[in-house]
């Protein structure tokens, strides 16, 4: 089968450069997708991306499908004639629907019996006829939120559409969409080649576009490209690049030809908070701030130019025009917001809702600042503290810094309660109780901060719950999940010994008769269980583990992890596959007789079997033994202590009749049962776990 090679590259208005790199990796799946499901082989696919243009080439291409045979079957045999052999009206329906006579169908011999089939060889299609419709597939598959009319062009895409190259081979397929015509003129950079460019082939696209179009289309070469440029300047100005890696994929979404140039800024600008230059340089100007060794910034930034411009000077001078207007309205914000101190700005609070009916963040604060003081009281901390940080931990929202750059909310408010005298310990969880922010993000250190982060998720957790908005599989637009993983990382991580479900409970009240919903804390408790199911499986522990644990319901996160790996331990013993077997049997029998839980006094003057003394006598030792470790929550040496019971429960069930029947030996032998198995549901249900 002879191939060739395929590029497709549709030429636009400049994309989103937020956007631009989850654009074309589905472009690249949906082509991918798209040839794989017309049985077109091909030897590698790849994709490039700028912000006037997507493409994608496909390696070694086959120009046409391969033929198939396509069978059908019809009626058996037995039923395709009559007793005079002539075909019944359904085979000649059959042979009329594949286009043949009765005479044309073949016979297939199966075990099952003989049937009437049709046969036909498929030619496959040429590779060129099948390219449009998965083109076509593939843009209307773009995630796209919103797609847009442009003038009269017909169809409706993110951007104007202002040219297409499909190219296969040598040959341009023709096809019509988005109001262009294909071809094989691409465009390059628009300022220092703004002409058409003639693509010579496919594996030439990248090299034309770079030397004669001034064009880095690889997205990832030019975003190193970015890197290095960063990098190196910075190197030449005596300090270091702070490499904010969502801002250089936003800058590389911005560039067609990057090219890296240093600025600088006044010193008196140093005197504002680091995080309030960083800010106002990357979210207005997308400027990567620069800093020396030791942290500290230094009065310059680097801005990435989409033109190799022949006079740099005036191009860096303009950029110093435009931030220094954005570094007076935050040296502005700063000193307005000083004249103020954070505990007089409470009672703005009450103007700014929460949630309509949960009340405003003022109501929230309030609620957070009882329960963080009963948490901090639980893990350590002085109460007094977390209540006050939690009654400050929103003040900053209304400051004019955090109104302007809301990324810095709980960082402005750390720097505000410093200047304004607070505690050490409330002023760090101001920026702690938004901690973890992200998947993998620090938790909060101090005592203080854990408990108003704690206390601020727990308190959305059953809020949002308590009026019937539980997150959908789409919506989450109180960051609930977040919430809710961020609890179970600050308690296990920092080895907090807390009752989630006494905290929960403890959240509700707060919110007088406001819920509406019943079972709140148990229906948050349960949603907190599945988050920890992921929490643990990316811990390694597998799923029939967890389960195993989750049937006994811990409501400690942090204990919750410690039957998790003593489980995951005891299940690599010999004895555990008997023992989880046995006590799938003992809870099977106990169910059946509704005895579960049932465990009262073995009577040893019922005991007549020796398997059934051994177990008693096993039983008795091994609970002596069990009773310390789990004083210390040693499951591990629980569960290996318990593994001495194997040959003691397989022999009981070998050589002793439970169902006996007297009625008094039968609740006997059940009592020994029932205690057997207190023993292992004192860590975890064990017949849980899979072979």
């Amino acid at each position: 089968m002879t191939t060739r090679d395929l590029l497709i590259e549709l030429g636009t208005e400049e994309l989103p450069p937020k956007a631009l790199k989850k654009l074309i990796k589905a472009f690249e799946a949906s082509i991918k997708k798209g040839l794989e499901t017309a049985g077109l082989s091909f030897t590698g696919i790849s994709s490039f991306a700028a912000p006037r243009r997507m493409a994608v080439i496909v390696d070694g291409l086959q120009e046409r499908q391969e033929d198939r045979l396509v069978e059908r079957r019809g009626p058996a045999v037995a039923s395709a004639f009559d007793d005079e052999g002539n075909p019944t009206k359904a085979v000649q329906g059959f042979a009329r629907s594949c286009g043949v006579e009765v005479e044309e169908l073949e016979k297939l011999e199966t075990k099952k019996g003989a049937w009437l089939v049709f046969k036909k060889l498929q030619t496959g299609s040429e590779a060129a006829s099948l390219i449009p419709e998965i083109l076509q597939q593939a843009l209307n598959d773009l995630p796209i939120p919103k797609r847009m009319r442009w003038g009269t062009l017909p169809g409706e895409f993110v951007r104007p559409v202002h040219w297409l190259v499909l190219l296969f081979g040598d040959d341009v397929i023709p096809y019509d969409t988005l109001g262009v015509s294909s071809g094989r003129e691409s465009r390059g950079h628009r300022f220092h080649h703004p002409a058409n460019i003639r693509i010579n082939s496919a594996q030439s696209y990248v090299a034309q576009l770079e030397t004669e179009g001034h064009v880095v289309v690889d997205m990832t070469a030019r975003r190193e490209a970015i890197r290095g440029q960063v990098l190196e300047l910075a190197t030449q100005l005596g300090g270091e690049a702070i490499l904010n890696e969502a801002l250089l994929d936003e800058v590389t979404g911005l560039v067609e030809w990057p090219v890296a140039l240093s600025g600088s800024y006044d010193k008196r600008f140093l005197e504002l908070p680091a995080e309030a230059l960083i800010s106002s340089m990357e979210e207005h100007q997308k400027y990567f701030a620069v800093r020396d060794k030791s942290g500290e910034l230094l009065p310059y930034f680097i801005t990435i130019c989409n033109i190799e411009s022949r006079d740099p000077a005036q191009v860096i001078a303009g950029n110093e025009r435009v931030i220094l207007p954005r570094l007076s309205d935050s040296a502005f914000f700063w000193e307005t917001d000083r004249k103020r101190p954070l505990a007089d700005r409470q009672e703005q609070l009450k103007t700014i809702v929460f949630q309509n009916k949960l009340g405003s963040v003022f109501d929230k604060s309030e609620r957070v600042a009882m329960l963080a003081a009963v948490i901090a009281t639980k893990i350590g901390g002085e109460a007094l503290l977390a209540e006050r940080a939690a009654r400050l931990a929103k003040c900053d929202l209304v400051t004019e810094m955090v109104g302007e750059f809301p990324d810095l909310q709980g960082i402005m408010g750390r720097y505000y309660a410093r200047l304004d005298g607070e505690h050490t310990d409330v002023a760090e969880a101001l920026d702690e109780q938004y901690l973890p922010r992200f998947a993998g993000d620090s938790l909060p250190k101090t005592k203080t901060g854990q408990a108003v982060s704690i206390a601020e998720k727990l308190d959305t957790l059953v809020g949002l719950f308590g009026i019937g908005q539980p997150p959908t599989g789409v919506k989450d637009p109180f960051a609930l999940r977040r919430a809710a993983l961020g609890v179970l990382r600050i308690v296990i991580e920092n080895e907090l010994d807390i009752n989630l479900l006494e905290l929960l409970d403890t959240a509700q009240q707060g919110f007088d008769d406001s819920l509406t919903e019943e079972n709140v804390t148990l229906d948050v408790m349960r949603y907190l269980f599945d988050r920890l199911r992921g929490y643990a499986q990316d811990k390694g522990i597998k799923s029939d583990v967890f389960e195993a644990v989750l049937a006994v319901q811990p409501t400690r996160p942090l204990d919750f992890m410690q039957r998790l790996y003593a489980v995951d331990a005891f299940r690599q013993l010999e004895q555990a596959e008997a023992l989880a077997a046995g006590n799938k049997r003992i809870g099977n029998i106990l169910r059946k007789n509704d005895a579960e839980g049932d465990a009262g006094q073995i009577d040893e003057s019922l005991l007549s079997e020796e398997a059934e003394k051994a177990l008693a006598s096993k039983l008795s030792a091994v609970s002596d033994k069990v009773r310390p470790l789990m004083e210390s929550a040693d499951y591990a040496g629980v569960l290996t202590t318990l593994a001495e019971m194997r040959e003691t429960v397989d022999g009981f069930f070998d050589a002793v009749m439970v169902m006996d029947e007297d009625l008094t030996v039968r609740q006997n032998r059940l009592a020994i049962l029932n205690q057997t198995r207190a023993l292992f549901l004192g860590v975890a249900d064990i017949s849980h776990l899979q072979n």
